[in-house]
């Protein structure tokens, strides 16, 4: 069977990470945002209606009709403020004294981790590079992979990976588009909307945020390539994809999966708060209508990672079961 893994915001909110609502709240502390009565004022208008991400849209769009001194200015505050909260984010991350939540190797999280064919994130920070990618991945229990990989990506620190301490400590740019290959024996690790130590071929930053990210995602050939990827490995036999902390609401992402759904080879198992709610979302309408994602759930947890990967022995063996034929 293929194996694919799917990690949104609420995977990392299990190790302190910020959720949607949460970033909007570390942003309005910013001294970018504070100064400026218009980014606070912006900023509070999408609150309910798309977060942070939606305000900066707004910008973005505003900026992109009539370009002024003005709207440059306020894009640059604006992006530079959500920069820093990534950098107070990753920092926290790069700090944490454990990232397993017990010591029994058959219940570790790499455990689990390890044995996908492919880990796809919507995810911008460093988590994963600071406390699995790399050598984890090699010595993970079974020696599946002889390590991990970002394909299309390339080191940019003196020494490459084999200078810096892990690949959180490095910035990644862009590789060739004819190097953009899965090497076979290392684990595939593609993040769908860049990354906050990503920078493009001009030195600025590779990450996807704010509005008309399809339109985003095409003007970067690794971000298509990725997304590709993503199509792909949910379009093969037999596979069964695990989504964490995903809230279904990146039309996107969504509509690969919604797309693929029918043909009858996809089957879901869902980590999430809601569990097996959370794909639809009609579900705190009047009138709830059925969505065909719920035709292809086989499964779902609504306990944290920290319960899952720690004391809870029962739920643990539910959602493991994904893995039997």
């Amino acid at each position: 069977m293929n194996f694919v893994l799917l990690l949104g915001a609420g995977f990392s909110r299990n190790w302190g990470g910020w959720l949607a609502n949460e970033a909007f709240e570390y942003l309005l502390g910013c001294p970018q945002i504070r100064s400026s009565g218009l980014l606070r004022e912006t900023l509070w208008r999408h609150r309910t209606t798309g977060g942070f991400e939606q305000a900066l849209a707004q910008i973005q769009t505003e900026h992109a009709q009539a370009p002024s001194a003005g709207t440059r200015q306020a894009l640059v505050a604006f992006q530079g403020a959500v920069s820093q909260m990534f950098g107070d984010m990753n920092r926290a991350f790069a700090r944490l004294d454990r990232f397993e939540f017990q010591d029994f190797v058959d219940r570790m999280l790499r455990t689990f981790l390890v044995r996908f064919d492919a880990i796809f994130t919507l995810n911008q920070d460093l988590l994963l590079e600071y406390h699995y990618l790399n050598g984890n991945v090699a010595l993970a229990q079974g020696r599946r992979w002889n390590g991990a990989q970002m394909p299309g990506m390339l080191p940019i620190a003196n020494g490459g990976l084999q200078g810096a301490p892990n690949w959180g400590d490095i910035s990644w740019r862009p590789r060739e588009e004819a190097a953009f290959v899965v090497e076979r024996q290392l684990q595939p690790y593609f993040k769908l909307h860049g990354s906050s130590n990503w920078v493009d071929r001009e030195g600025g930053e590779l990450i996807v945020m704010g509005g008309n990210k399809t339109y985003a995602i095409r003007s970067h050939a690794v971000l298509t390539w990725y997304y590709d990827q993503f199509r792909d490995y949910l379009s093969r036999p037999e596979t069964r994809l695990m989504v964490i902390g995903y809230g279904f609401r990146d039309g996107h992402v969504d509509q690969v999966i919604r797309d693929i759904a029918p043909r009858g080879q996809l089957q879901m198992f869902i980590v999430d708060p809601l569990g097996a709610d959370v794909v639809n979302q009609t579900r705190d309408a009047a009138i709830r209508a059925r969505d065909p994602l719920e035709d292809i759930l086989i499964g779902a947890s609504r306990r944290s990672l920290r319960e899952l990967f720690g004391s809870d022995a029962v739920e643990h063996g539910k959602v493991v079961r994904f893995f039997d034929p």
